[in-house]
Parts: structure tokens; C-alpha cells; sequence
């Protein structure tokens, strides 16, 4: 076995045959649906970016809740602390 077929996984003929395959699929799926690889890769990159944006987001909001619900709790915790500190 040489180290070209082991790389592979198979003869070299046999890699190119079923990648011409694979290929002609994907262009067919592709060509149906009308699109493009630079498509592919602007959703890819679209994918990523809304992901990022979501993230920050969400943190966002989580901090939001956190400040809001503390503009209630902090001022209550230190009434009752100063109105257990006389006992």
C-alpha cells in the first residue's frame, strides 16, 4: 500500500470517480435551488456573524435584567438591614 493510497483511503482512481460523483450531486442540488459557492459562503459568513450578534445580545439583556431587578432588591436589602440594625 503507498502512502498516496493510504492518505486517500483508497486508489487514487477510485477517490476521483467518487468525488466527480459527489460534485456533480452537490452542483445539481446547487443549480436547483439557484445557488452560488460565493451564497454558500456569504450564508456561512451571515451564519456567524448573526450568531455573534446574538450572543452580545443576550448578554445584553441578562445584564439589563440583572440592573433592573437590582434598582429593587439593593434599596430594600439595605432598608431592611438598617431597620434590623436597631434590634
Amino acid at each position: 500500500m503507498s502512502a498516496l493510497t493510504r492518505f486517500l483511503g483508497d486508489s487514487p482512481v477510485r477517490v476521483i470517480v467518487k468525488l466527480l460523483v459527489v460534485s456533480f450531486l452537490v452542483g445539481l442540488v446547487m443549480n436547483a435551488f439557484g445557488w452560488t459557492p460565493m451564497d454558500v459562503f456569504y450564508g456561512v459568513q451571515k451564519f456567524f456573524i448573526d450568531l455573534w450578534s446574538l450572543g452580545f445580545h443576550a448578554i445584553d439583556r441578562f445584564l439589563g435584567y440583572i440592573l433592573l431587578g437590582a434598582a429593587i432588591v439593593v434599596p430594600v436589602f439595605i432598608f431592611l438591614r438598617i431597620a434590623n440594625y436597631r434590634k
